[in-house]
């Protein structure tokens, strides 16, 4: 009988230890591990860099209407491969928005994706990212009839001085300083950001099934 308690005891630690390592904090039932895993790389695939794109996720009610400077910088950031035909961008487009997103990449190209006549294909090109790493936890996950709705808190991770000062910084979006802890207590930034929650922004994610993947169709703010 013992044994059976231990052995409870420790897959309870184990499962416990699976949940924290995520950036989510579970306040719902009926979502399993995978689902979580399965949502919050949907919503990583899309989140940028704010020094780039303004926002690192902006709302938007239809995806064709989202900032198209972050829209088609997501579409880089997801691409295996940086000399690429008008065609593959388009369908990689398709691939990460779905069905419903119809914008056509500028045949001329952008500032962070140029054209080449002479072979008529588009280069991803580097850009200067600073050292606030834009960053997100999940803090609620609802299961709707087709999908998910999840509440996101946003925070910064200011790397700026962890090389002289052994430190991070947590800022809000706004680059006001939330807290600061050494580098050793890096797995303390979950628990932080969620005590700090209403000095952070937050926003609400609409998340549908479309076939075997899942989309993001709406963002707010809450």
């Amino acid at each position: 009988m013992k044994k059976l308690i231990v052995i409870i005891v420790i897959l309870a630690i184990i499962f416990v230890g699976m949940i924290g390592y995520k950036n989510v904090v579970i306040k719902t039932r009926n979502i399993g591990i995978q689902e979580i895993e399965k949502i919050e790389n949907c919503i990583e695939q899309i989140y940028m860099w704010k020094e780039v794109t303004k926002e690192a996720l902006p709302c938007f009610e239809d995806i064709n209407q989202a900032d198209e400077t972050w829209i088609w910088e997501v579409v880089k950031k997801n691409l295996e491969e940086y000399e690429i035909s008008y065609e593959k961008i388009q369908e990689k487009a398709k691939e990460i928005f779905g069905e419903n997103f119809t914008k056509q990449f500028p045949k001329e190209g952008m500032e962070y994706f140029s054209y080449n006549e002479e072979n008529d294909l588009y280069y991803a090109i580097g850009m200067d990212l600073d050292q606030l790493d834009d960053a997100f936890l999940m803090n609620k996950i609802t299961r709707t009839e087709n999908g998910y709705e999840v509440e996101i808190i946003e925070y910064l991770e200011d790397y700026s001085e962890s090389t002289t000062e052994n430190r991070i910084t947590l800022r809000n979006i706004e680059e006001e300083k939330i807290e600061e802890i050494n580098l050793q207590d890096e797995g303390k930034i979950n628990e932080i950001v969620k005590n700090n929650r209403e000095k952070l922004d937050k926003k609400k994610i609409y998340i549908k099934n479309e076939g075997k993947k899942l989309i993001v169709q709406r963002v707010e703010k809450e």
